[in-house]
């Protein structure tokens, strides 16, 4: 493919769009189906063949193809007729594929063949050009919409077949080696995508198979536990939680085929930043896994979740690939060749300057080369395909930074990474332009979200984003981590916690984002649940099966147990909901933090494929009333459009004209001054947001008071606006409780005083009032 052009004109998005969806890589039928186009990149390889089967594993080639190389596009072709696979070589049903490939460093022989003389033409594992070309390795198609099997499974348990190496470059690994599928057209319907501004959004992230694979009681398919089906069968039940956008860890085929076959951690890749293939749906998640089944079922579940009007955003790991890194430290031989190492490495991989070795800014293998023009063509058409035809309506990007890279290696510092917001040549901005990101009002388009950070360098971005990215707020979670849990350990400023309610300006204002550039949350799936975090002062990974073990995981969680006081950790796990739906910006919440799910201090389950990490629906009393806290939390947010500004609060209009959306004040009532708000001794602070200010409110205003301290404070109330009187929607301190279903009222009767009322609030509580 020949590099991105440049950005086009805003005009031109729907010809750009449409370039997109009309690559031609990969395995396609022709418009009659009578023929099978299969066309491969490779600027290095001297001679690539097609091996066609007719079933996926142990079975010899049915037919194999020497491909054509264009010399300008440097793609590799061959048409196969579909009578002649059918009738000549007994291709009646699937059609399976591979390739090999020839290149610098292993030259074509005609004496080689995969059994008596696979040693023939060997010249080196790697050259010094970066070549690890070795045609006994069957490399999958990087645009296979579909792969047949994982590398490990249960009837291949050796994943040396697929490396090179001196003890491995002459195995086959043809009778193993996942094979792409050719897929018909298909006709699946996705439904209407919600066109929701992403500012008005409740993110819900969730493993997909963990949401369901034990629910057992919502009336879902109790065949289809831990599949596409069933999340879509659960769509209804997030509907009425509040969800108005399902964020599910990456779903790209990955090499986890295998963690069934032993009760334990050993090899397991449970949450899937393992890709194998950015086109194909992994094939794990699919009640119908015969051929086709996997791409019909994700669309059918996309469609689920559209007819409840939520969103299905995916996580995407486009910053390294499943192929990973070098197998021995300082060894460059021995790597596996499954895919894109096989093809054309130098171009798929980002290499050291000796070109030996992959940079590494993931810690689990090596940068996909994220700047060159065909391995960002690959980022862009796989994006095209998701959203496009299987109908997802944005993406989280794994270790987003690395997609600002700009490092190859043929740049003079080498560095390894080189991260530039402005480079119009990364894939990070050319995704924003050659794709169609959401308007910030809401309407046809894609949510961009990045995990703004990745490994060493200057890879740490939080606030560094291009224009149209959101970005997961680390500073939001990090802030209100410490001030609830390391009161005196950690310095936190009331001038801190401002920024980060008022949608943390101080990272997105000053390059004309919006307050919906943050995606605020206290957890995510990497690290400890939102119960853990109140319920674990350290982490705990070393537990047997089925809790672990688990390596890695961050040491510093800025986590408490409070005291083994299983009430306080209630009332501060409300505080955390409360701080995500009280604040500017966009809320995240992962799967079962709303029914206070445990991984009983595990913070690294990235391996853990069991019952004690899905998600268990079995809830004690408190899950239950926690549930309702939340369900009822969300819906007040989702009522309230001065808690989902448009743009960051504002003291005056355009006209100079004072607004006063906005107002901190002290607990004495009165305004905080610069030494309040930058002294971390003081632990305490409200504001109160003018809703008259906000087109379709129901308030005329709305107060919010954070006691940081350990002891009550008192509180006084501001003006509520002429004529109105202050009244509780909830005090997250642990007397409300007893309240039962009107631990949060959305039409609250219960009278908090007028202006000058003092208000008790207890230590570590959050209080929420609305003025009518």
């Amino acid at each position: 493919p020949a590099p991105a052009p440049a950005a086009p004109a805003v005009e031109d998005t729907a010809q750009r769009e449409q370039e997109l969806l009309t690559w031609t890589l990969g395995a396609k039928y022709d418009a009659t189906q009578a023929n099978i186009n299969f066309n491969v990149y490779s600027s290095r390889a001297t001679r690539i063949e097609l091996w066609i089967y007719k079933t996926a594993q142990g079975a010899a080639p049915a037919v194999t193809y020497v491909m054509t190389k264009n010399a300008t596009t440097n793609v590799w072709s061959k048409t196969a007729s579909v009578s002649t696979l059918k009738n000549s070589y007994g291709v009646t049903g699937t059609v399976y594929y591979g390739y090999r490939a020839w290149g610098p460093n292993w030259t074509y022989v005609s004496t080689w063949n995969t059994t008596t003389n696979s040693a023939h033409g060997f010249v080196a594992d790697v050259d010094t050009a970066g070549n690890r070309f070795n045609p006994n390795k069957l490399l999958w198609d990087p645009y296979a919409l579909e792969l047949s099997h994982d590398p490990v499974n249960p009837s291949n348990a050796d994943a040396t077949v697929f490396a090179s190496g001196p003890l491995h470059r002459y195995k086959d690994s043809g009778p193993y080696a996942p094979k792409g599928i050719v897929l018909a057209p298909d006709t699946t319907a996705t439904g209407t995508k919600p066109t929701r501004a992403f500012k008005d959004d409740i993110v819900y992230e969730v493993h997909l198979r963990g949401l369901t694979k034990q629910d057992t009681g919502s009336g879902l398919d109790a065949a289809c536990l831990g599949t596409y089906k069933t999340a879509g069968q659960k769509a209804a039940q997030l509907a009425a939680l509040g969800v108005t956008a399902v964020e599910f860890l990456p779903l790209h085929e990955t090499d986890n085929g295998n963690n069934d076959t032993v009760a334990s951690t050993a090899g397991d890749n449970y949450w899937g930043y393992m890709n194998l293939s950015y086109f194909a749906p992994d094939r794990r998640y699919a009640c119908d896994q015969t051929p086709g089944g996997p791409t019909r079922e994700f669309k059918s579940m996309v469609k689920a979740f559209h007819d409840a009007g939520i969103k299905v955003l995916v996580d995407v790991v486009y910053n390294h690939t499943g192929e990973g890194g070098g197998w021995i430290s300082g060894n460059p031989s021995t790597y596996n060749v499954m895919s894109y190492r096989g093809l054309d490495n130098p171009t798929y991989y980002s290499l050291t300057k000796d070109m030996q070795f992959n940079w590494d800014n993931t810690g689990v293998g090596g940068n996909f080369n994220t700047r060159n023009p065909t391995a960002r063509n690959v980022i862009l058409h796989s994006l095209s395909y998701w959203k496009d035809t299987l109908g997802v309506d944005g993406f989280r990007f794994d270790l987003a930074s690395v997609l600002g890279n700009i490092h190859e290696h043929e740049t003079a510092t080498h560095s390894g990474y080189e991260y530039n917001r402005d480079d119009s040549n990364t894939a990070l901005n050319q995704i924003t332009t050659q794709l169609d990101p959401r308007p910030e009002g809401g309407g046809a388009g894609t949510d961009f979200i990045a995990e703004p950070w990745a490994i060493g360098g200057n890879s740490y971005q939080v606030g560094n984003f291009p224009a149209k990215w959101r970005e997961w707020n680390g500073a939001f979670r990090d802030t209100f981590r410490k001030d609830q849990n390391q009161l005196g350990v950690e310095n936190v400023t009331p001038g801190q916690l401002a920024t980060r309610f008022a949608g943390s300006s101080d990272l997105y204002f000053d390059d004309g984002r919006k307050p919906a550039a943050s995606v605020n949350f206290m957890v995510a799936h990497d690290g400890l649940t939102l119960k853990d975090l109140y319920s674990c002062t350290n982490k705990n990974n070393n537990q047997p099966w089925p809790y672990g073990p688990s390596d890695g995981g961050e040491d510093s969680n800025h986590s408490w147990d409070h005291g083994g006081n299983a009430a306080l950790q209630r009332q501060a796990a409300r505080n955390g909901l409360a701080f995500l739906m009280m604040s500017a910006g966009v809320p995240m919440i992962t799967g079962g933090d709303e029914f206070l799910r445990t991984q009983y201090c595990n913070n690294n389950v990235y391996n853990l494929d069991s019952n004690k990490n899905w998600l268990d629906y079995a809830w004690s009393a408190d899950q239950s009333n926690f549930r309702l806290f939340a369900k009822n939390l969300i819906a007040f947010r989702k009522a309230h459009p001065a808690l989902r500004p448009a743009a960051f609060y504002s003291a005056s209009d355009t006209n100079g004209n004072v607004m006063e959306q906005h107002r901190w004040f002290k607990p004495d009532g009165f305004v905080p001054d610069a030494s309040y708000f930058d002294s971390a001794s003081n632990h305490a602070l409200a504001y109160r947001i003018d809703a008259s200010e906000f087109s379709g409110e129901t308030v005329s205003a709305i107060y919010v008071a954070y006691n940081g301290w350990s002891a009550a404070v008192d509180f006084f109330l501001p003006w509520p606006g002429n004529g109105k009187r202050w009244y509780r929607v909830t005090d997250t301190c642990s007397w409300i409780e007893s309240r039962g279903a009107d631990q949060v009222m959305l039409n609250p009767t219960d009278l908090a005083g007028d202006e000058g009322s003092k208000y008790g609030l207890c230590g570590r509580g959050v209080l929420v009032l609305v003025a009518k």
